[in-house]
């Protein structure tokens, strides 16, 4: 923990954090493709611009680093991510991925599969509090119908975004919902009904737009075709969903879910046990890349707090604060952009918990609205971020088939969530009833 003179606001702490992004989105820009460049050289970049800025010994500057990458919520992420990977990686093989997939369009009519994600994805992370674990579980799904449907890819991962967050931002399980409620002091029965009010109208809207970019999929000739699947290779799925619904921690779940898609495998001779190991360790070198950029993207946030740069961002947006209104957008940019700093949005929350507290008691603002706006706009900016865990994954999953941009400009959740709450900030006051 750093002390009180580490901790004083200094914009310079912030520039290693620009030198990735702008390294990261630069590069991208510039090429015309996000995987020009991968992200965790990016981060290494920022890394070195901020051992050049700080004026720490650089054994005090690798202390920081390796204290950021080793913390605890990093390591819990990239744990999941190999987990996660080995799942994807043999499921794939037993033919699980394909029996869902064909099961899907063969219940689901061409022209609503955009829909149908978007829902599934939803309800998927309500019941298991996170986007992360419905992405996880969808990906390979949402691949396979592009494969087989001839629907947009794009389209099928914004509705497997948009959806994901969706759920993430109103479960009442959710580690964001947990660390909105608990840092504004209210009930989470309560922020679920103030946020409802707000997610629903922008859900519907996105409802709307899919049901229409999915016309354009009717044709004949796609819904005479006839899917065949086994349901027994559907099982896995559905253990891992079961198992997420009724709280079995995320480790045990991913574990149990890949020795049993394991097993199938090896029942139905899709491959050996020998042959399974090797699998499941395709699926962990499959991650590698966020593996990597998690860690060391711990390691530059570890450092820039260290040096001051979130403090300057917590004193800056509260000079900026002059009544009701500016006050609620306050707490959104403050949420937001520390978002932006760390991309996790449960750890932004964290940080700027007791700073929205201060802000909301003393402009005498609802606590469980402002609770509903901290988590919001986080989950708006974590689903947008081109480094957030939840674009890496589908994107990692899609194989290059589509861009960041490709993804962002078909996650219409996201923005017709950002513009509603604005509109409902300024129209709508966060007072005291």
């Amino acid at each position: 923990m750093a002390n009180a003179k580490d901790r004083t606001p200094k914009f310079i702490a912030l520039i290693p954090l620009f030198v990735f992004v702008f390294t990261f989105l630069g590069v991208g820009i510039y090429q015309n493709d996000f995987y020009a460049l991968p992200a965790p050289i990016a981060v290494i970049v920022g890394i070195i611009a901020a051992f050049l800025l700080f004026r720490q010994s650089i054994i005090s500057k690798i202390k920081t680093l390796l204290k950021g990458c080793g913390d605890d919520k990093i390591l819990t992420m990239c744990l999941i991510y190999l987990l996660a990977g080995a799942f994807a990686a043999i499921t794939n093989e037993t033919g699980s991925v394909d029996a869902i997939v064909n099961l899907g369009l063969d219940y689901i009519a061409i022209q609503y599969i955009y829909v149908g994600i978007f829902i599934i994805a939803g309800f998927l992370s309500v019941s298991t509090g996170t986007s992360v674990g419905a992405i996880v579980a969808l990906a390979p799904i949402v691949v396979g119908f592009a494969d087989k449907s001839g629907a947009d890819l794009a389209i099928l991962c914004g509705a497997l975004l948009g959806g994901s967050m969706f759920g993430d931002n109103l479960s009442v399980i959710s580690d964001t919902t947990i660390a909105a409620t608990q840092s504004l002091g209210c009930k989470m029965s309560d922020k679920f009904k103030q946020n409802i009010k707000i997610a629903v109208p922008a859900a519907l809207f996105t409802i709307a737009i899919l049901v229409f970019q999915g016309l354009g999929l009717r044709s004949g000739e796609t819904e005479a075709v006839v899917y065949s699947y086994s349901v027994i290779k559907i099982m896995p799925y559905l253990l891992v969903i079961i198992l997420s619904i009724v709280g079995v921690n995320v480790f045990v779940t991913l574990l149990l879910g890949s020795l049993f898609a394991g097993l199938l495998g090896i029942v139905y001779s899709d491959f050996t046990l020998l042959e399974s190991t090797k699998i499941a360790y395709t699926g962990f070198t499959n991650m590698t890349e966020i593996f990597l950029l998690s860690l060391l993207t711990g390691g530059l946030a570890a450092l820039v707090e260290r040096n001051g740069g979130i403090e300057f961002i917590l004193v800056n947006i509260k000079k900026l604060i002059k009544n009701k209104k500016t006050a609620q957008l306050g707490i959104a940019t403050l949420v937001s952009t520390i978002n932006m700093a760390i991309a996790n949005n449960t750890v932004s929350i964290i940080i700027a918990g007791p700073i929205a507290k201060t802000i909301n008691d003393e402009y005498e603002l609802d606590n469980k609205k402002t609770a509903s706006i901290l988590d919001i706009f986080a989950c708006i900016f974590q689903g947008l971020l081109p480094y957030g865990a939840q674009v890496l994954m589908i994107l990692s999953f899609s194989k290059g088939r589509i861009d960041y941009l490709d993804l962002v400009s078909n996650t219409w959740y996201l923005s017709l969530l950002f513009i509603y709450t604005i509109v409902f900030i300024s129209f709508k006051p966060l007072r005291l009833r």
